[in-house]
């Protein structure tokens, strides 16, 4: 997957914000091979310039970005996101209706058994009526639903919506492994569905008002307008 110029969704002299890919590491780390691709390499070779990564966002995820064109002005921004003055929202499609509210509950530390407390407001969009039964589940609902962390986790909106088995689709780490299967087989999805849609923030060096978005991927909408059709039964 590479980026092109139609994944910039912002840029100006000191940052530039990205609409990422699925399966595209933000940087390189050590266990990659010297050839690898990610986010930084491909955007510093699109732009001819050197970017340094702000925030995080998972390789399995899609969606906006931000990366600063110096070092000083990195340091800036994720001074920001650590003091939580950006407003990050998420889109995802999860099983069953979760509704509206927010999640309040500790979740793990990456490679540790600790765990550290999270909290993450949510809103259903979107519910499709399914055919879908295996197991104890029987006529599975699914739902598109606006999701926005109020701290930045390890993972934090897969391991909360796990936490109260609305399962996001795709997740093969905390999710609904049957229910993935059946996804993959009967409609394809062989991606995590979960996406970075838009940040709010205070430019970091005029204090101008930025809000960004990042178009919901096709592969959303393909789902969505033929999931409500789909017929499974696992006895």
């Amino acid at each position: 997957m590479h980026i092109s110029s139609e994944d910039i969704i912002y840029q100006d002299e000191v940052m530039v914000a990205v609409n990422k890919p699925i399966d595209l590491p933000v940087h390189k780390n050590d266990f990659m091979p010297a050839d690898a691709e990610y986010l930084t390499k491909q955007v510093g070779k699109l732009l001819n310039e050197s970017v340094f990564p702000v925030h995080r966002l998972d390789s399995k995820t899609s969606g906006i970005i931000i990366l600063a064109f110096s070092s000083e002005t990195a340091a800036a921004l994720s001074k920001m996101f650590e003091q939580r003055k950006v407003v990050k929202s998420y889109l995802l499609v999860c099983k069953g209706v979760p509704g509206e509210g927010v999640f309040d509950k500790d979740v793990l530390i990456k490679k540790k058994k600790k765990r550290q407390s999270a909290s993450t407001a949510y809103k259903t969009i979107k519910t499709l009526e399914t055919q879908i039964s295996y197991k104890n589940d029987v006529d599975v609902s699914l739902s598109l639903v606006k999701a926005t962390p109020k701290t930045g986790r390890w993972h934090q909106l897969r391991q909360h919506f796990a936490m109260n088995r609305t399962d996001i689709l795709g997740d093969t780490q905390h999710g609904d492994w049957t229910l993935n299967k059946i996804m993959t087989e009967n409609k394809g999805v062989k991606r995590l569905l979960l996406h970075a849609e838009s940040l709010e923030l205070e430019h970091p060096h005029t204090g101008e008002k930025l809000s960004l978005k990042a178009k919901m991927p096709e592969a959303f909408n393909s789902v969505l307008n033929q999931l409500s059709g789909l017929e499974y039964s696992l006895v």
